[in-house]
């Protein structure tokens, strides 16, 4: 295992994307962990999905806050700003920058590609350039299993070629990773891309298939399952994303020297992931069980009635499933949520959030 080399106590951290679902989640666990520290949150808030549960998230996180040692600054900004990125990077002096904020959605990148140049081409530079004008300890970014592409081989290994992006989002997190070795070999800034495979849970994104699915069965919808049933995803819940990050954090690459006298890059890439695909059929399967047992669906809801099967679509692929064994060498960890526990904690905040609500308003 690699031994910690960033001490977080005292120290500013950056969360950008942080009314985001990982982002969110990141910013309560660091105000959870009993050191004094600040954390400063970016999000620009937009309406890609209902801001509500970026609302929601932020009372969340302040809640957190107050019963924290540490202190919480949020700012509503946006990424794709330099002048207002230099700005906060000069103010705060950040040690460690989580980079979360990006566009998201594979299927969104194809009718709206303008939104992920803007942020995740251009917004990421920002950040980049900042981490080069205002010096961090450790610069940590989203990137995203979807690199992988078209890749035939699996288990998807951090070693595998990625060089067949089948989306334009998948594309831009590709780059995300070309630019910060760039970066980490010019400027020597440690940098760690973290490949996230199919996050899900309480307050996620409503455009995942697990949170789409089931606004669509509450609404007497019938939900489109693609690939005819043969799609397998990694699912994996958030806390582990967030535990992953956490660990990832205050471990930085070590800078160093090469033999010509040039910087080596300090530059590392992770896969998080639960590391065991779920057939889409069993998934929806589970889901729905966890929906009646919440009490989102009724006992009797007949969920065959619901569901059609439909080809693949574009930007689609038919598996993912990451390989961990460099996250688990590195840092002695693993996720392993069980889908059905994860999917009970979803189901039973989506209840709370939504169905009790409306009756109360009832």
């Amino acid at each position: 295992m690699l031994s910690k080399n960033i001490n977080l106590r005292g120290k500013t951290v950056l969360v950008t994307g942080a009314a985001g679902f990982i982002g969110a989640n990141l910013v309560m666990r660091l105000l959870a962990s009993g050191e004094e520290l600040r954390v400063v949150g970016l999000d620009n808030l937009n309406d890609y999905y209902d801001p509500a549960l970026k609302e929601f998230r932020l009372r969340e996180i302040e809640k957190c806050a107050k019963a924290s040692a540490g202190e919480w600054i949020f700012v509503k900004g946006d990424i794709s700003d330099k002048a207002a990125v230099m700005s906060l990077f000069g103010e705060y002096a950040f040690s460690v920058v989580v980079n979360l904020a990006a566009q998201a959605g594979v299927r969104y990148s194809i009718t709206n590609p303008d939104a992920y140049i803007e942020s995740n081409l251009v917004g990421f530079y920002n950040i980049l350039e900042a981490c080069r004008k205002y010096p961090v300890e450790h610069l940590v970014y989203a990137s995203s299993s979807s690199v992988y592409g078209s890749n035939k081989k699996i288990p998807y290994s951090t070693d595998d070629m990625v060089d067949n992006p089948v989306s334009l989002y998948a594309a831009t997190k590709k780059s995300n990773e070309l630019m910060a070795h760039a970066y980490s070999k010019l400027y020597n800034i440690p940098t760690t891309a973290l490949r996230f495979f199919t996050v899900y849970g309480p307050a996620g994104r409503p455009d995942m298939a697990y949170f789409g699915f089931t606004n669509k069965l509450v609404s007497g919808k019938t939900i489109e399952i693609f690939n005819f049933g043969k799609c397998k995803r990694d699912f994996t819940y958030v806390d582990d994303i967030v535990e992953g990050v956490m660990r990832v954090m205050e471990t930085a690459p070590e800078r160093a020297l090469g033999e010509d006298g040039l910087f080596i890059p300090p530059y590392k890439v992770y896969n998080i992931g639960n590391s065991s695909p779920e057939n889409l059929l069993d998934f929806v399967k589970i889901l729905s069980e966890e929906l009646v047992r919440a009490g989102v669906l009724p006992a009797d809801y007949d969920f065959e009635a619901h569901k059609t099967l439909v080809p693949m679509q574009p930007g689609d692929v038919p598996v993912t499933y990451a390989d961990t064994s460099a996250l688990l060498r590195d840092f002695g960890f693993k996720p392993a949520t069980p889908l059905r526990e994860g999917l009970r904690r979803f189901a039973e905040w989506y209840y709370a959030f939504y169905i009790k609500e409306e009756k109360n308003e009832k």
